[in-house]
Protein backbone atom coordinates (compact mmCIF):
# COMPACT_ATOMS: atom_id res chain seq x y z
CA UNK A 1 0.00 0.00 0.00
CA UNK A 2 1.68 3.12 -1.26
CA UNK A 3 0.97 6.69 -0.28
CA UNK A 4 0.44 9.27 -2.99
CA UNK A 5 3.00 12.01 -3.33
CA UNK A 6 0.27 14.35 -4.52
CA UNK A 7 -2.76 14.76 -2.19
CA UNK A 8 -6.23 14.20 -3.65
CA UNK A 9 -8.55 17.20 -3.49
CA UNK A 10 -11.60 14.96 -3.16
CA UNK A 11 -11.04 14.30 0.56
CA UNK A 12 -10.04 17.86 1.51
CA UNK A 13 -12.04 19.21 4.50
CA UNK A 14 -14.40 16.22 4.48
CA UNK A 15 -15.72 14.48 7.59
CA UNK A 16 -15.07 10.75 7.11
CA UNK A 17 -16.32 7.79 9.12
CA UNK A 18 -13.93 4.83 9.03
CA UNK A 19 -15.30 1.53 10.38
CA UNK A 20 -12.53 -1.06 10.56
CA UNK A 21 -11.61 -3.47 13.37
CA UNK A 22 -8.14 -4.25 11.94
CA UNK A 23 -6.18 -1.58 13.81
CA UNK A 24 -3.11 -1.71 11.56
CA UNK A 25 -5.18 -1.34 8.37
CA UNK A 26 -7.32 1.36 9.99
CA UNK A 27 -4.20 3.31 10.95
CA UNK A 28 -2.90 3.16 7.36
CA UNK A 29 -6.21 4.25 5.87
CA UNK A 30 -6.71 7.03 8.41
CA UNK A 31 -3.18 8.33 7.80
CA UNK A 32 -3.79 8.39 4.06
CA UNK A 33 -7.12 10.20 4.40
CA UNK A 34 -5.77 12.73 6.91
CA UNK A 35 -2.79 13.39 4.64
CA UNK A 36 -5.36 14.32 2.00
CA UNK A 37 -6.94 16.91 4.28
CA UNK A 38 -9.88 15.03 5.80
CA UNK A 39 -11.10 14.63 9.38
CA UNK A 40 -11.38 10.93 10.24
CA UNK A 41 -13.49 9.32 12.95
CA UNK A 42 -12.34 5.74 13.47
CA UNK A 43 -14.78 3.16 14.87
CA UNK A 44 -13.97 -0.45 15.67
CA UNK A 45 -17.51 -1.82 16.05
CA UNK A 46 -21.09 -1.35 14.89
CA UNK A 47 -21.99 0.11 18.27
CA UNK A 48 -19.33 2.82 17.96
CA UNK A 49 -20.43 3.53 14.38
CA UNK A 50 -24.08 3.90 15.41
CA UNK A 51 -23.13 6.42 18.09
CA UNK A 52 -20.91 8.33 15.67
CA UNK A 53 -23.63 8.51 12.99
CA UNK A 54 -26.13 9.94 15.46
CA UNK A 55 -23.66 12.61 16.57
CA UNK A 56 -22.12 13.93 13.36
CA UNK A 57 -23.04 14.30 9.71
CA UNK A 58 -20.39 12.50 7.62
CA UNK A 59 -19.88 13.26 3.95
CA UNK A 60 -17.96 10.01 3.37
CA UNK A 61 -18.09 6.61 5.06
CA UNK A 62 -15.69 3.70 4.50
CA UNK A 63 -17.08 0.58 6.15
CA UNK A 64 -15.61 -2.86 6.67
CA UNK A 65 -18.21 -5.58 6.09
CA UNK A 66 -17.45 -7.91 8.99
CA UNK A 67 -17.13 -6.48 12.50
CA UNK A 68 -16.85 -8.18 15.91
CA UNK A 69 -20.52 -7.38 16.67
CA UNK A 70 -22.03 -8.04 13.23
CA UNK A 71 -22.07 -6.89 9.60
CA UNK A 72 -22.06 -3.23 8.57
CA UNK A 73 -25.06 -4.10 6.38
CA UNK A 74 -27.09 -3.65 9.55
CA UNK A 75 -26.39 0.11 9.41
CA UNK A 76 -28.05 0.25 5.99
CA UNK A 77 -30.97 -1.91 7.05
CA UNK A 78 -31.54 0.30 10.11
CA UNK A 79 -31.59 3.39 7.88
CA UNK A 80 -29.18 5.39 10.04
CA UNK A 81 -26.74 6.22 7.21
CA UNK A 82 -27.92 9.56 5.69
CA UNK A 83 -28.71 9.68 1.98
CA UNK A 84 -26.12 12.41 1.48
CA UNK A 85 -23.28 10.24 2.85
CA UNK A 86 -21.18 8.66 0.11
CA UNK A 87 -20.52 5.14 1.42
CA UNK A 88 -18.07 2.48 0.19
CA UNK A 89 -17.92 -1.02 1.63
CA UNK A 90 -14.66 -2.95 2.21
CA UNK A 91 -14.90 -6.71 1.95
CA UNK A 92 -12.81 -9.85 1.57
CA UNK A 93 -13.14 -12.32 -1.27
CA UNK A 94 -16.08 -14.11 0.31
CA UNK A 95 -18.16 -10.99 0.87
CA UNK A 96 -18.95 -9.94 -2.69
CA UNK A 97 -22.59 -11.06 -2.37
CA UNK A 98 -23.02 -8.92 0.75
CA UNK A 99 -21.34 -6.01 -1.01
CA UNK A 100 -23.88 -6.24 -3.82
CA UNK A 101 -26.67 -6.21 -1.24
CA UNK A 102 -25.09 -3.13 0.35
CA UNK A 103 -25.23 -1.32 -2.99
CA UNK A 104 -28.88 -2.28 -3.31
CA UNK A 105 -29.44 -0.79 0.16
CA UNK A 106 -27.70 2.49 -0.66
CA UNK A 107 -23.92 2.00 -0.70
CA UNK A 108 -22.16 3.77 -3.55
CA UNK A 109 -19.56 1.05 -4.27
CA UNK A 110 -17.33 -1.60 -2.70
CA UNK A 111 -13.62 -2.43 -2.50
CA UNK A 112 -12.28 -5.97 -2.39
CA UNK A 113 -9.46 -6.47 0.12
CA UNK A 114 -6.54 -6.10 -0.24
CA UNK A 115 -6.60 -2.83 -2.17
CA UNK A 116 -4.20 0.00 -2.92
CA UNK A 117 -4.89 3.18 -0.97
CA UNK A 118 -4.47 5.09 -4.21
CA UNK A 119 -7.80 3.59 -5.32
CA UNK A 120 -9.75 5.47 -2.65
CA UNK A 121 -9.92 8.95 -4.26
CA UNK A 122 -10.86 7.45 -7.61
CA UNK A 123 -13.55 5.11 -6.34
CA UNK A 124 -15.15 7.82 -4.16
CA UNK A 125 -15.04 10.33 -7.01
CA UNK A 126 -16.76 7.81 -9.29
CA UNK A 127 -19.30 7.03 -6.56
CA UNK A 128 -19.99 10.75 -6.11
CA UNK A 129 -20.53 11.21 -9.85
CA UNK A 130 -22.92 8.25 -9.97
CA UNK A 131 -24.87 9.69 -7.05
CA UNK A 132 -25.18 13.03 -8.85
CA UNK A 133 -26.31 11.30 -12.05
CA UNK A 134 -28.89 9.32 -10.12
CA UNK A 135 -30.16 12.48 -8.48
CA UNK A 136 -30.52 14.16 -11.88
CA UNK A 137 -32.53 11.20 -13.17
CA UNK A 138 -34.72 11.32 -10.08
CA UNK A 139 -35.24 15.04 -10.60
CA UNK A 140 -36.30 14.43 -14.21
CA UNK A 141 -38.78 11.81 -13.04
CA UNK A 142 -40.15 14.08 -10.35
CA UNK A 143 -40.87 16.76 -12.93
CA UNK A 144 -43.43 14.57 -14.69
CA UNK A 145 -45.11 13.23 -11.56
CA UNK A 146 -48.77 14.16 -11.59
CA UNK A 147 -49.04 14.53 -7.88
CA UNK A 148 -47.38 16.64 -5.23
CA UNK A 149 -46.88 15.44 -1.69
CA UNK A 150 -45.96 18.82 -0.24
CA UNK A 151 -49.38 20.40 -0.50
CA UNK A 152 -52.17 20.12 2.02
CA UNK A 153 -55.79 20.59 0.99
CA UNK A 154 -57.99 20.33 4.06
CA UNK A 155 -60.02 22.89 6.00
CA UNK A 156 -59.37 26.43 4.76
CA UNK A 157 -56.87 25.02 2.25
CA UNK A 158 -59.74 23.45 0.29
CA UNK A 159 -60.34 26.87 -1.28
CA UNK A 160 -56.76 26.80 -2.61
CA UNK A 161 -57.43 23.44 -4.25
CA UNK A 162 -60.64 24.74 -5.85
CA UNK A 163 -58.73 27.64 -7.42
CA UNK A 164 -55.99 25.33 -8.65
CA UNK A 165 -58.51 22.95 -10.21
CA UNK A 166 -60.24 25.83 -12.01
CA UNK A 167 -56.92 26.76 -13.59
CA UNK A 168 -56.20 23.15 -14.53
CA UNK A 169 -59.63 22.90 -16.14
CA UNK A 170 -58.88 25.97 -18.28
CA UNK A 171 -55.44 24.58 -19.16
CA UNK A 172 -56.92 21.25 -20.28
CA UNK A 173 -59.36 23.02 -22.57
CA UNK A 174 -56.69 25.19 -24.16
CA UNK A 175 -53.86 22.61 -24.32
CA UNK A 176 -51.56 25.11 -26.05
CA UNK A 177 -50.87 28.84 -25.71
CA UNK A 178 -51.66 28.72 -22.01
CA UNK A 179 -52.30 32.14 -20.47
CA UNK A 180 -49.94 33.61 -17.85
CA UNK A 181 -50.68 32.97 -14.19
CA UNK A 182 -49.99 35.33 -11.28
CA UNK A 183 -49.48 33.83 -7.82
CA UNK A 184 -49.82 36.45 -5.13
CA UNK A 185 -48.78 35.76 -1.54
CA UNK A 186 -46.36 36.68 1.25
CA UNK A 187 -42.82 35.34 1.47
CA UNK A 188 -42.67 31.70 2.49
CA UNK A 189 -46.33 30.97 1.71
CA UNK A 190 -45.53 28.27 -0.86
CA UNK A 191 -45.85 30.13 -4.17
CA UNK A 192 -43.15 28.06 -5.87
CA UNK A 193 -44.76 24.83 -4.61
CA UNK A 194 -48.09 25.87 -6.11
CA UNK A 195 -46.37 26.69 -9.40
CA UNK A 196 -44.78 23.23 -9.54
CA UNK A 197 -48.12 21.63 -8.68
CA UNK A 198 -49.87 23.38 -11.56
CA UNK A 199 -47.11 22.35 -13.97
CA UNK A 200 -47.05 18.73 -12.73
CA UNK A 201 -50.81 18.36 -13.12
CA UNK A 202 -51.20 20.30 -16.36
CA UNK A 203 -50.86 19.42 -20.04
CA UNK A 204 -47.16 20.33 -20.05
CA UNK A 205 -46.10 18.08 -17.18
CA UNK A 206 -43.75 16.02 -19.33
CA UNK A 207 -41.80 19.08 -20.46
CA UNK A 208 -39.42 21.43 -18.67
CA UNK A 209 -40.24 23.38 -15.53
CA UNK A 210 -37.69 26.19 -15.29
CA UNK A 211 -37.60 28.28 -12.12
CA UNK A 212 -35.72 31.53 -11.72
CA UNK A 213 -35.56 33.92 -8.78
CA UNK A 214 -35.58 37.33 -10.44
CA UNK A 215 -34.16 39.03 -7.34
CA UNK A 216 -31.01 36.92 -7.63
CA UNK A 217 -30.13 38.13 -11.16
CA UNK A 218 -28.03 41.30 -11.42
CA UNK A 219 -29.58 43.92 -13.72
CA UNK A 220 -26.61 43.66 -16.07
CA UNK A 221 -27.24 39.93 -16.62
CA UNK A 222 -31.06 39.82 -16.78
CA UNK A 223 -31.31 39.95 -20.56
CA UNK A 224 -28.59 37.33 -21.02
CA UNK A 225 -30.15 34.99 -18.42
CA UNK A 226 -33.69 35.23 -19.73
CA UNK A 227 -33.09 35.47 -23.49
CA UNK A 228 -29.56 34.11 -23.98
CA UNK A 229 -26.63 35.67 -25.83
CA UNK A 230 -24.47 35.14 -28.89
CA UNK A 231 -20.71 34.71 -28.87
CA UNK A 232 -19.00 38.07 -28.40
CA UNK A 233 -22.17 39.85 -27.22
CA UNK A 234 -20.16 41.16 -24.26
CA UNK A 235 -16.68 40.79 -22.81
CA UNK A 236 -17.12 37.39 -21.13
CA UNK A 237 -19.41 35.91 -23.81
CA UNK A 238 -16.90 33.44 -25.24
CA UNK A 239 -19.63 31.09 -26.42
CA UNK A 240 -23.28 31.36 -27.42
CA UNK A 241 -25.77 30.45 -24.71
CA UNK A 242 -29.54 29.87 -24.71
CA UNK A 243 -31.67 31.75 -22.21
CA UNK A 244 -34.31 30.51 -19.79
CA UNK A 245 -37.16 31.26 -22.21
CA UNK A 246 -35.61 28.84 -24.71
CA UNK A 247 -34.85 26.30 -22.02
CA UNK A 248 -38.53 26.33 -21.01
CA UNK A 249 -39.87 26.01 -24.58
CA UNK A 250 -43.00 23.78 -24.62
CA UNK A 251 -42.88 23.81 -20.81
CA UNK A 252 -43.27 26.27 -17.96
CA UNK A 253 -41.15 29.25 -16.94
CA UNK A 254 -41.67 30.33 -13.34
CA UNK A 255 -40.49 33.88 -12.60
CA UNK A 256 -40.35 34.23 -8.83
CA UNK A 257 -40.24 37.73 -7.31
CA UNK A 258 -40.97 39.34 -10.68
CA UNK A 259 -41.29 42.75 -9.03
CA UNK A 260 -37.49 42.72 -8.59
CA UNK A 261 -36.94 43.16 -12.33
CA UNK A 262 -36.04 46.64 -13.54
CA UNK A 263 -38.51 48.52 -15.75
CA UNK A 264 -36.43 47.91 -18.93
CA UNK A 265 -36.29 44.18 -18.11
CA UNK A 266 -40.05 44.17 -17.51
CA UNK A 267 -40.56 45.67 -20.97
CA UNK A 268 -38.55 42.86 -22.59
CA UNK A 269 -40.47 40.20 -20.67
CA UNK A 270 -43.74 41.76 -21.80
CA UNK A 271 -42.66 41.65 -25.46
CA UNK A 272 -41.63 38.00 -25.12
CA UNK A 273 -45.01 37.09 -23.61
CA UNK A 274 -47.01 39.13 -26.12
CA UNK A 275 -45.25 37.93 -29.26
CA UNK A 276 -43.87 34.53 -28.27
CA UNK A 277 -40.62 35.66 -29.87
CA UNK A 278 -37.24 36.36 -28.31
CA UNK A 279 -33.91 37.58 -29.60
CA UNK A 280 -30.64 36.65 -27.96
CA UNK A 281 -28.40 39.43 -26.72
CA UNK A 282 -26.09 40.39 -29.57
CA UNK A 283 -28.14 38.41 -32.08
CA UNK A 284 -30.44 39.35 -34.95
CA UNK A 285 -32.38 36.11 -35.39
CA UNK A 286 -35.92 35.93 -34.00
CA UNK A 287 -36.57 32.73 -32.04
CA UNK A 288 -40.11 31.46 -31.50
CA UNK A 289 -40.88 30.05 -28.06
CA UNK A 290 -44.05 28.52 -26.64
CA UNK A 291 -43.75 29.02 -22.89
CA UNK A 292 -46.33 28.97 -20.14
CA UNK A 293 -45.46 31.87 -17.85
CA UNK A 294 -46.14 31.67 -14.10
CA UNK A 295 -45.02 34.61 -11.99
CA UNK A 296 -45.02 35.16 -8.24
CA UNK A 297 -45.10 38.38 -6.29
CA UNK A 298 -44.87 39.08 -2.58
CA UNK A 299 -45.58 42.79 -2.99
CA UNK A 300 -48.70 44.71 -3.98
CA UNK A 301 -48.11 45.21 -7.71
CA UNK A 302 -50.91 47.79 -7.97
CA UNK A 303 -49.16 49.93 -5.37
CA UNK A 304 -45.88 49.48 -7.20
CA UNK A 305 -47.60 50.70 -10.39
CA UNK A 306 -48.70 53.85 -8.57
CA UNK A 307 -45.12 54.37 -7.41
CA UNK A 308 -43.78 53.88 -10.93
CA UNK A 309 -41.91 50.70 -10.01
CA UNK A 310 -43.92 48.21 -12.07
CA UNK A 311 -45.31 48.43 -15.58
CA UNK A 312 -49.08 48.59 -15.72
CA UNK A 313 -49.24 46.91 -19.15
CA UNK A 314 -47.18 43.96 -17.86
CA UNK A 315 -49.42 43.66 -14.81
CA UNK A 316 -52.58 43.44 -16.91
CA UNK A 317 -50.92 40.88 -19.20
CA UNK A 318 -49.98 38.72 -16.24
CA UNK A 319 -53.22 39.12 -14.30
CA UNK A 320 -55.36 36.92 -16.56
CA UNK A 321 -55.40 34.12 -14.02
CA UNK A 322 -54.57 34.71 -10.39
CA UNK A 323 -54.09 32.69 -7.22
CA UNK A 324 -53.93 34.56 -3.95
CA UNK A 325 -52.32 32.68 -1.06
CA UNK A 326 -53.23 34.12 2.33
CA UNK A 327 -50.67 34.33 5.15
CA UNK A 328 -50.44 31.34 7.45
CA UNK A 329 -51.63 33.26 10.51
CA UNK A 330 -55.02 33.73 8.84
CA UNK A 331 -55.62 29.97 8.61
CA UNK A 332 -56.81 29.68 12.23
CA UNK A 333 -56.86 26.19 13.73
CA UNK A 334 -56.02 24.68 10.33
CA UNK A 335 -52.39 25.34 11.27
CA UNK A 336 -52.48 22.22 13.45
CA UNK A 337 -53.45 19.66 10.77
CA UNK A 338 -51.01 21.43 8.42
CA UNK A 339 -48.24 21.04 11.00
CA UNK A 340 -49.05 17.33 11.39
CA UNK A 341 -48.92 16.94 7.60
CA UNK A 342 -45.48 18.56 7.40
CA UNK A 343 -44.31 16.59 10.43
CA UNK A 344 -45.28 13.33 8.72
CA UNK A 345 -43.37 14.36 5.60
CA UNK A 346 -40.29 15.26 7.66
CA UNK A 347 -40.41 11.95 9.52
CA UNK A 348 -40.44 10.13 6.17
CA UNK A 349 -37.40 12.17 5.16
CA UNK A 350 -35.46 11.27 8.32
CA UNK A 351 -36.93 7.75 8.58
CA UNK A 352 -38.34 8.45 12.02
CA UNK A 353 -41.64 7.49 13.67
CA UNK A 354 -44.17 10.33 13.74
CA UNK A 355 -44.31 11.78 17.27
CA UNK A 356 -47.48 13.34 18.69
CA UNK A 357 -47.63 17.08 19.31
CA UNK A 358 -47.90 18.00 22.96
CA UNK A 359 -50.76 20.26 24.09
CA UNK A 360 -48.25 22.99 24.89
CA UNK A 361 -46.80 22.71 21.39
CA UNK A 362 -50.26 22.99 19.82
CA UNK A 363 -50.95 26.14 21.84
CA UNK A 364 -47.65 27.65 20.73
CA UNK A 365 -48.31 26.82 17.10
CA UNK A 366 -51.65 28.60 17.27
CA UNK A 367 -50.29 31.59 19.21
CA UNK A 368 -47.28 32.32 17.00
CA UNK A 369 -47.59 34.97 14.27
CA UNK A 370 -45.67 32.89 11.66
CA UNK A 371 -44.37 35.88 9.77
CA UNK A 372 -42.29 33.45 7.69
CA UNK A 373 -45.47 31.49 6.83
CA UNK A 374 -45.25 27.79 5.88
CA UNK A 375 -41.50 27.99 5.31
CA UNK A 376 -40.98 29.09 8.92
CA UNK A 377 -43.37 26.41 10.16
CA UNK A 378 -41.54 23.66 8.27
CA UNK A 379 -38.13 24.84 9.49
CA UNK A 380 -39.32 24.99 13.11
CA UNK A 381 -40.83 21.50 12.92
CA UNK A 382 -37.64 20.16 11.37
CA UNK A 383 -35.41 21.82 13.97
CA UNK A 384 -37.49 20.45 16.83
CA UNK A 385 -37.73 16.98 15.29
CA UNK A 386 -33.98 16.48 14.87
CA UNK A 387 -33.34 17.69 18.41
CA UNK A 388 -36.02 15.52 20.03
CA UNK A 389 -35.62 12.10 21.59
CA UNK A 390 -37.32 9.13 19.98
CA UNK A 391 -40.53 7.95 21.58
CA UNK A 392 -41.43 11.30 23.16
CA UNK A 393 -43.99 13.87 22.13
CA UNK A 394 -42.74 16.84 20.14
CA UNK A 395 -42.10 19.88 22.33
CA UNK A 396 -42.00 22.99 20.18
CA UNK A 397 -40.52 26.21 21.47
CA UNK A 398 -39.65 28.45 18.53
CA UNK A 399 -37.20 31.20 19.30
CA UNK A 400 -39.70 33.81 18.15
CA UNK A 401 -42.41 32.21 20.24
CA UNK A 402 -40.31 32.28 23.37
CA UNK A 403 -41.48 35.82 24.07
CA UNK A 404 -44.99 34.46 24.42
CA UNK A 405 -43.85 32.17 27.18
CA UNK A 406 -43.00 33.82 30.48
CA UNK A 407 -39.70 32.73 31.92
CA UNK A 408 -41.41 31.30 34.97
CA UNK A 409 -43.31 28.87 32.73
CA UNK A 410 -40.11 27.09 31.79
CA UNK A 411 -39.61 23.68 33.31
CA UNK A 412 -37.99 23.69 36.73
CA UNK A 413 -35.85 20.87 35.41
CA UNK A 414 -34.37 22.99 32.59
CA UNK A 415 -31.08 24.61 33.60
CA UNK A 416 -31.81 27.45 31.15
CA UNK A 417 -34.39 28.60 33.67
CA UNK A 418 -32.90 31.07 36.21
CA UNK A 419 -34.96 29.37 38.93
CA UNK A 420 -33.37 25.99 38.19
CA UNK A 421 -32.51 23.87 41.22
CA UNK A 422 -29.98 21.05 41.03
CA UNK A 423 -31.62 17.63 41.49
CA UNK A 424 -30.87 15.81 44.72
CA UNK A 425 -29.55 12.77 42.90
CA UNK A 426 -26.97 14.86 41.02
CA UNK A 427 -26.59 16.76 37.74
CA UNK A 428 -25.24 15.12 34.55
CA UNK A 429 -22.87 17.83 33.32
CA UNK A 430 -21.40 15.66 30.57
CA UNK A 431 -24.86 15.08 29.09
CA UNK A 432 -25.66 18.80 29.10
CA UNK A 433 -22.34 19.66 27.47
CA UNK A 434 -23.17 17.23 24.66
CA UNK A 435 -26.62 18.78 24.46
CA UNK A 436 -25.10 22.23 23.87
CA UNK A 437 -22.67 20.82 21.31
CA UNK A 438 -25.51 19.12 19.41
CA UNK A 439 -27.45 22.37 19.44
CA UNK A 440 -24.44 24.21 18.03
CA UNK A 441 -24.01 21.59 15.31
CA UNK A 442 -27.71 21.76 14.43
CA UNK A 443 -27.68 25.56 14.20
CA UNK A 444 -24.56 25.32 12.02
CA UNK A 445 -26.22 22.84 9.64
CA UNK A 446 -23.67 20.17 10.51
CA UNK A 447 -20.62 22.40 10.00
CA UNK A 448 -18.25 21.43 12.82
CA UNK A 449 -15.94 24.41 12.33
CA UNK A 450 -18.84 26.86 12.54
CA UNK A 451 -20.27 25.05 15.58
CA UNK A 452 -16.88 25.33 17.27
CA UNK A 453 -16.84 29.06 16.57
CA UNK A 454 -20.34 29.53 18.01
CA UNK A 455 -19.46 27.55 21.14
CA UNK A 456 -16.09 29.21 21.59
CA UNK A 457 -14.16 25.93 21.68
CA UNK A 458 -11.61 24.21 19.41
CA UNK A 459 -12.93 21.92 16.69
CA UNK A 460 -11.10 18.96 18.23
CA UNK A 461 -12.95 19.54 21.52
CA UNK A 462 -16.30 18.90 19.82
CA UNK A 463 -15.04 15.72 18.20
CA UNK A 464 -13.56 14.54 21.53
CA UNK A 465 -16.80 15.14 23.44
CA UNK A 466 -18.97 13.42 20.88
CA UNK A 467 -16.63 10.45 20.59
CA UNK A 468 -16.52 10.20 24.39
CA UNK A 469 -20.33 10.16 24.43
CA UNK A 470 -20.31 7.24 22.02
CA UNK A 471 -17.55 5.35 23.83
Amino acid sequence: MNFSSKPSLFFKDKEILLLEDDLLLAKRIASFLEKNGSEVTHCKSLLEARNALTSLNYEVALLDLNLPDGESLELFREGIIPDNTSTVLMTGEGGIRSAVEAIQLGAADYLAKPFDLEELPLIFAHADNRKKSTRLRQHAQEKVKRKTDNLFFEGSFEGDLENLEKILSADDRLKTHLPPLLIDGPTGSGKSTYARWIHAHGPRSENSFVEVNCSAIPDSLVESELFGHEKGAFTDAQNARIGLFEAADQGTLFLDEIASLSLPAQAKVLLAIENGIIRRLGGTKEIKVDVRIIVAANQDLREMIKEGQFREDLFHRLDLLRIKIPPLNSRGKDILPLARHFLKTLCQKYKLPVPPLSKKSEDLLLAHSWTGNTRELIHELERTLVMSEKGKSLEILPARVSSLVHQSELSQEDWLNPSFSFPKDGFDLEKEVVRLIQLGIQQSNGNISEAARLLGVPRDYIRYRLQKKGA
